[in-house]
């Protein structure tokens, strides 16, 4: 078999792309495994579902990040509607690992990735880049959040709340008032399991059908958070419009199924500017 070759890099966009800062939260969700393999063959018919223990894994991640460019700063939000799915013809290759072990990243093949069905961002340039890219389902949508800070409030609770948007006539994205789904992540008190679990690997099916993987590196470990047993609850995700093809999906994939964890990464700050003093 000859080697293939690379998918093109549209311009104007240059790869690898950097993150100047990143702050995310995910929440891993084990379903009923027949609709979420109906779902990923329509969507990705080059993929798997994994199977846990007979559970098919539907996550979600939200991100806020930052970028520098050679005009100045852009900061993006986007949350992602995934499920965690292999290669098909990969699958002599895949090892053997139950969800735990999986969201610790045991995984060191990196063929168990995130098949996106659904990518919702506030940022157009990133949504241009996203399907020229990595073919990635990527559209206009937009966030209200609160989430741990080093300038907020003590706690380490999540609330992310997504809502509906769309291309505005002037290129960038036009907001709507209409609440999509939001989620709320009690982390408080618990105990997080440092995850060697990058470089993620993201799928996408592409116009023509073929099949990509695009890994993003994460430069220090995830902080993942096991919901199960005591824990179990302390996250809650809540579907706002079921007639949103999102809302659709995510009642069907997911339901009422619990969050059977939930992983974090927060940049560590750069710099402080401190509490200032009197002059004598």
């Amino acid at each position: 078999m000859s080697p293939l070759p690379l998918p093109p890099v549209a311009a104007p966009y240059q790869l690898p792309f950097h993150y100047g800062a990143l702050h995310t939260i995910g929440l891993d969700h084990l379903v009923d495994p027949d609709p979420v393999r109906e779902v990923l063959a329509k969507h990705h018919p080059a993929l798997t579902a994994a199977d846990f223990d007979g559970r098919c894994l539907v996550s979600l991640n939200y991100q806020l990040y930052f970028a520098q460019y050679g005009f100045g700063g852009g900061i993006t939000q986007e949350i992602e509607v995934n499920i965690v799915a292999y290669p098909t013809a990969s699958a002599h290759r895949l090892p053997e690992v139950d969800y735990r072990q999986y969201a610790q990243g045991y995984d060191q093949t990196r063929l168990l990735g995130i098949a996106r069905i659904h990518v919702l961002c506030d940022n157009a340039l990133a949504i241009d880049a996203g399907r020229r890219l990595y073919a990635e389902p990527k559209y206009p949508g937009w966030f209200e959040v609160e989430m741990p800070s080093l300038n907020g409030p003590a706690g380490d609770t999540w609330n992310v709340r997504c809502l509906a948007a769309e291309a505005a006539e002037d290129g960038g994205i036009a907001r709507r008032d209409t609440a999509l789904f939001s989620f709320r992540a009690e982390l408080d008190g618990l105990a997080p399991v440092p995850s060697n679990n990058a470089p993620i690997t993201g799928y996408g099916t592409d116009a023509a059908g073929l099949a990509l993987a695009g890994p993003m590196n994460v430069y220090q470990p995830y902080r993942w958070y096991d919901l199960d047993g005591p824990a179990s609850g302390r996250a809650r995700l809540t579907v706002h419009d079921a007639t949103s093809d999102v809302g659709e999906h995510l009642l069907r994939l997911v339901g009422d199924a619990p969050a059977a964890g939930a992983w974090t990464f927060q940049s560590p700050p750069v710099a402080a500017h401190n509490r200032p003093y009197y002059l004598a």
